[in-house]
């Protein structure tokens, strides 16, 4: 725990990226199996401690401290695992040594439910405020220390000396504490075999178009197919066996049965997962990103929740047929074998999706800017030569995003953020005009960002926010009705979740709008023209 401790101390104060790679590579080297290998895991977001919640961490502290005295640090702090380290009143005479993370995850994994709370006290009472720290943000899952799994493993590669792509097909086959990952990059044993149907292999991602890659592309070189709003998921079937797979490599097939009962071959399908019904016509028409948005997430799902809001996937590549690895085959290619497999299989609840022929980046970009129907979020674009590859390769694909809707709201709510920015008012409620039943103008939220300004516009955020409190709610503050926030989002859909009816795509914050007064902000009836078109 102490060399643990001491990493994640590093790391959430080095903002430099190869700094972070250092700083992890020098750990992998000193530490031994398991711990290193638990490590990783949740630095990659694979380690799942499922009974140590943070209500019960909360609880347990509120039990030993004074109760405002906890809800002020914790406002102030704005981090649940930082205000218990510093918080939590160790009693004295304690000097057994603190536990390793080994100790923390055997210790959870074979504990029951009663015994949880005895085991993370004696643990935190060994700690020093660093060690529980890092200890809390282990246990509870939420590390938020700007690393993300693809750092993680890219730092394993430059230690060990392996492929990146290697490390990340691995992965996915192996579990924490991956000994046998571990004792194949130090030459130890051979490597661990990944051949098996029903795994995961690592995504294929794009780049963002930008205007400095149309006036040097060839457009003749790309194909081009409409970026789906929905998830990315790979479908994996072999010998019965039946996984979906979200991009990032978790099993949601428990969310998705109607989906997962389809998969009857044995192959390897990247494609759109998307909630698809049929028109008066018989076709099968896309439904809102927030259809979908009802069955994300869950273990499982009712039966009347899948008949009204059925799944469905739109494919875009074929990277295994049976045995047969097709990953590197050209793109041109892979896509007459998946239009060739799909004729013959002819699979329940999916389609192809279809190719867009154009011939100059201007005629593509007109079919990109008129697409508004549901399901389309813009363009992919993939070289015909180009390998499946994992990762974000810069040049094979790029996605083209349709110009992004905008608003101007007024500020209604703000929340401290996480990490880096636990010291500052980052995450924003905001709403649009509309009539109640007087006919007099009230605020209805429409929807929540915390991105999209600059570090010195969060400043200026920040200070305002401090200067224009209304009301507290718990570690939200109500603020004056009167600032006002341009901002964009991909697409607005409707929603009965929402007080207000609606529910934006991908919201960020474009502008501050200091020079415009609240009165004039954007109505409900602008959100129901954007809705309509």
């Amino acid at each position: 725990m102490i060399r643990f401790a001491r990493l994640i101390d590093s790391l959430v104060f080095t903002p430099s990226r190869n700094g972070k790679l250092r700083l992890i590579e020098a750990y992998l080297e000193g530490t031994p199996d398991p711990e290193r290998g638990w490590v990783m895991a949740a630095l990659t977001g694979s380690l799942d401690i499922r009974s140590a919640k943070p209500a019960l961490i909360k609880q347990m502290t509120l039990e030993r401290t004074d109760p405002i005295l906890f809800d002020w640090s914790y406002d102030y702090v704005g981090d649940l695992a930082e205000t218990v380290a510093l918080l939590w009143p160790s009693p004295r005479g304690i000097n057994e040594p603190p536990p390793s993370v080994t100790d923390l995850v055997m210790g959870l994994d074979g504990a029951k439910k009663t015994e949880v709370p005895a085991l993370i006290e004696g643990w935190l009472n060994a700690c020093s405020p660093d060690q529980r720290y890092a200890l809390l943000k282990l246990i509870t899952g939420s590390l938020r220390i700007g690393i993300s799994a693809r750092l993680a493993k890219t730092a394993l590669a430059n230690w060990s000396g392996k492929g990146l792509d290697d490390i990340e097909e691995l992965w996915h086959v192996l579990e924490p504490p991956y000994v046998p990952l571990f004792a194949w990059m130090e030459g130890r044993a051979e490597k661990p075999d990944s051949t098996a149907c029903a795994t995961f292999r690592p995504l294929m991602l794009a780049h963002p178009l930008e205007d400095e890659d149309i006036r040097v592309l060839d457009a003749t070189e790309y194909r081009a197919e409409w970026k789906w709003d929905g998830i990315r998921v790979q479908l994996t079937a072999c010998h019965g066996s039946r996984r979906i797979f979200s991009r990032t490599g978790d099993e949601i097939g428990g969310a998705f049965p109607d989906m997962r009962d389809a998969l009857d071959f044995d192959a390897v399908l990247d494609g759109e997962l998307l909630v698809m019904r049929h028109d008066d016509s018989g076709a099968l028409e896309v439904a809102p990103f927030n259809d979908l948005q009802q069955r994300l997430n869950r273990k499982t799902v009712a039966a009347k929740m899948a008949k009204d809001y059925p799944a469905y996937v739109r494919l875009y590549d074929l990277l295994f047929d049976g045995s047969e690895d097709l990953r590197g085959l050209p793109f041109d290619e892979r896509r007459k074998r998946l239009e060739g497999w799909y004729a013959r299989v002819q699979p329940q609840r999916m389609d192809l999706s279809p190719m867009i022929a154009f011939d100059s980046w201007q005629s593509l970009g007109q079919l990109r800017d008129e697409a508004r129907a549901n399901g389309i979020e813009g363009l992919m674009l993939k070289r015909g030569d180009s390998h499946y590859v994992p990762g974000r390769p810069k040049g094979p694909w790029f996605k083209w995003k349709r110009d992004a809707m905008t608003l101007d709201c007024v500020m209604m709510y703000a929340q401290r953020g996480h990490g880096k920015r636990s010291s500052y008012y980052s995450d924003y409620t905001f709403g649009a005009w509309r009539p109640d039943t007087d006919g007099v103008l009230e605020l209805v939220p429409v929807g929540k960002a915390y991105s999209g300004f600059t570090d010195e516009e969060l400043v200026q955020l920040d200070k305002w926010i401090r200067n224009h409190v209304v009301e507290r709610f718990g570690p939200v503050l109500q603020v004056s009705q009167e600032l006002v926030l341009e901002v964009a989002f991909d697409a607005v859909n409707r929603s009965n979740r929402h007080k207000s009816g609606v529910a934006m795509r991908f919201p960020r914050i474009k502008r501050i709008r200091w020079d415009k007064p609240a009165s004039e902000a954007d109505t409900m009836d602008h959100v129901e023209r954007l809705i309509v078109e």
